[in-house]
């Protein structure tokens, strides 16, 4: 099967999600959360990966949509001989995690296929399988156990289980897969309609609080649904996607894992949430990265398991060909252990918009942000390997300078509640005026009339468009101005931004990558805050027809090919979608919010020469 990432959907139940093909297989799903092992990897191998397929028959047209406000997906077939539904979903988690699929008759008799191979570990362990009674099959290997319950017969042949059934027009067949530890009982018997109507109410209590956002409610609703099916609910931790290693460029290396919760997406995150009123989801959400970072600020990580987990080692599983053999796949990520200023910036402004926004402070965030200053005030005069966790050594990144200057900037955005406090924020002020002074020094480039990826260096960076939405600088600003001019004429190619120019700058890594969606986010974002509302919002509906028929992002997109590229769905993409939304529905969004610096920060206006 030559699939494409735009082919899948995504179901989920808020700790683990599995993304449906469009011709009825399930070839990813991990349990029980969204970083265990697969007990479908087809997606990144081949059918012998393991995968679930419910096909129709003789088929002619196919179709599909999300039942309005919810992660319900229903996918309607019509065949020679009649037409039918499937709808999947997993319910709201209990204890254990059910994936439901319902096949309903609409009209005629329509014939279908199933086979369901399971391999646990990412697509390696053949699992014994055994059949308890006529309706149920157990599939037990290690630690793990999958009951699948049915009314139709099912049999073994070849390490697969393999089973056909007919459905009627108004005749309804269910499947239940759930998923246990091994010493567990065998779970109870689950009422599918039931489950289907609770599932439906969960995800409309949550979709029917979204606020009108004009002409983009419906894709805004859909991508606040796809963050709140990314977050892990126990712990208000959001992955940046439900796969890894979809590659960002077909055939290539660049293959990551991404099942992880990123600090520097924090602040677009809250904001998102917060500008459209789910201050719960923004609370869990800051909540998460303070218990996360607690401890040393020396060994504060750029990412963390759902649950805070800090050894995230990567290792590779040479049995997996990759998607459309793009290899290695990896598993685990070692960017986690890189050095990234930019990460301290966001933490001090997410606590920061959390406060503005109307959260209540967190009872360990002064103390936080104290000791992260403290720290950040020794290192932030050292490279590291910048926002795109380049492999090819440290740097003095722009973008880094600019972010480790944001934290001591919102630091002094607090009222000093005592003598220490006045103390430490004449410390933050002097040391924000002296990076913002080196970084218009080293960081510009008056050729280019434009900010620069590196110091010294000519190279251009689509992170430099966080200037003018951090607050470094007014909109207005003739560097600004001339940055974002240069990113258009040299890093927008086909009306899309790359994140840089993979092909010349040394990034351990081979080059060719396709356009990261978020950076098009951000530059529509910067036309809003200089006056250039018409392209901005003409960009964003060219980014809005990126999505796929469900309307999901990937990380990126080709558009010599019309592919999506990179992990699925892409957190950071549907953040960047909700927040251009609003900034161009709103006076007062998101940018233009960000950007807005208290008095007592203003920095200091140095020329760049």
């Amino acid at each position: 099967m030559d699939a494409k990432i735009a082919d899948y959907a995504m179901i989920g139940d808020c700790e683990t999600a599995a993304l449906v093909h469009r011709s009825g297989s399930i070839d990813w799903l991990c349990l029980p959360r969204f970083d265990s092992a697969a007990c479908f990897a087809r997606l990144l191998g081949d059918r012998d990966n393991g995968h679930w397929s419910i096909c129709a028959r003789d088929v002619i047209e196919t179709r599909r949509a999300y039942r309005d406000g919810t992660l319900i997906l229903v996918t309607y077939l019509v065949t020679k001989t009649g037409a039918a539904r499937v709808i999947d979903f997993m319910s709201p988690r209990d204890q254990h995690a059910d994936l439901i699929r319902i096949v309903e008759g609409i009209q005629g008799s329509v014939t279908f296929d199933v086979e369901l191979v399971i391999r646990f570990d990412y697509g390696r362990t053949v699992p014994w399988v055994t059949h308890p009674d006529p309706t149920t099959l157990m599939a037990v290997a290690g630690p793990d156990t999958l009951f699948l319950q049915s009314p139709v017969r099912l049999r073994g042949r070849d390490m697969r289980t393999i089973g056909v059934f007919s459905v009627a027009a108004g005749e309804r067949v269910p499947f239940l897969l759930t998923h246990r530890v091994s010493l567990s009982e065998r779970p109870p018997q689950v009422e599918a309609m039931t489950a289907l109507a609770n599932t439906e109410r969960y995800w409309r209590d949550f979709s029917d609080r979204c606020p009108n956002v004009g002409p983009w409610t419906h894709q805004v609703k859909r991508s606040l649904i796809t963050l709140k099916a990314l977050t892990f609910g126990p712990t208000g931790g959001m992955v940046a996607a439900a796969t890894t290693s979809l590659p960002e460029k077909i055939g290539g290396a660049r293959n990551w894992d991404y099942r992880y919760c990123w600090l520097r997406d924090a602040t677009f995150t809250l904001q998102a949430f917060m500008h459209l009123g789910y201050f719960d989801e923004a609370a869990a959400w800051r909540d998460w990265l303070l218990r996360a970072i607690a401890g040393d600020p020396a060994q504060m990580q750029i990412m963390y398991g759902v649950s805070g987990e800090r050894r995230l080692t990567e290792w590779e599983a040479p049995w997996l060909k990759g998607f459309r053999d793009s290899s290695p796949v990896r598993i685990g990520n070692a960017a986690a252990e890189q050095m990234q200023l930019d990460v301290r910036g966001e933490l001090v402004d997410t606590m920061a918009r959390a406060v503005k926004g109307g959260l209540a402070p967190h009872p360990r965030s002064a103390e936080l942000r104290r000791v992260s200053l403290e720290y950040l005030a020794t290192v932030w005069r050292e490279p590291d390997e910048g926002i795109w966790e380049m492999r090819a050594g440290r740097r003095h990144f722009t973008h880094s300078k600019v972010m480790s200057w944001v934290a001591f900037d919102r630091a002094l955005t607090y009222p000093p509640q005592s003598a220490r406090d006045r103390a430490d924020q004449k410390r933050w002020r002097a040391i924000a005026d002296e990076i913002h002074a080196e970084i218009c020094q080293k960081g510009f480039d008056a050729k280019q009339n434009a900010f620069t990826q590196v110091y010294g260096e000519p190279w251009l960076d689509a992170s430099l468009l966080q200037m003018a939405l951090v607050g470094f600088l007014p909109p207005s600003d003739p560097r600004i101005l001339g940055t974002i001019a240069a990113i258009e004429k040299r890093l927008v190619r086909d009306g899309l931004t790359l994140r840089y120019e993979t092909d010349v700058v040394a990034d351990g890594l081979p080059p060719g990558e396709g356009r990261f969606l978020a950076c098009s986010f951000w530059l529509a974002d910067n036309l809003v805050l200089t006056g250039r509302h018409g392209e901005a919002r003409a960009l964003f509906e060219r980014l809005l027809t990126l999505c796929n028929d469900v309307g999901l992002m990937a990380e990126q997109y080709d558009p010599a090919t019309g592919e999506m590229l990179g992990n699925f769905p892409q957190a950071f993409s549907h953040v960047g979608l909700i927040n251009t939304a609003v900034n161009l529905s709103r006076a007062m969004g998101p940018a233009a919010e960000r950007a807005t610096v208290a008095p007592a920060a203003t920095p200091l206006t140095v020329s760049g020469t």
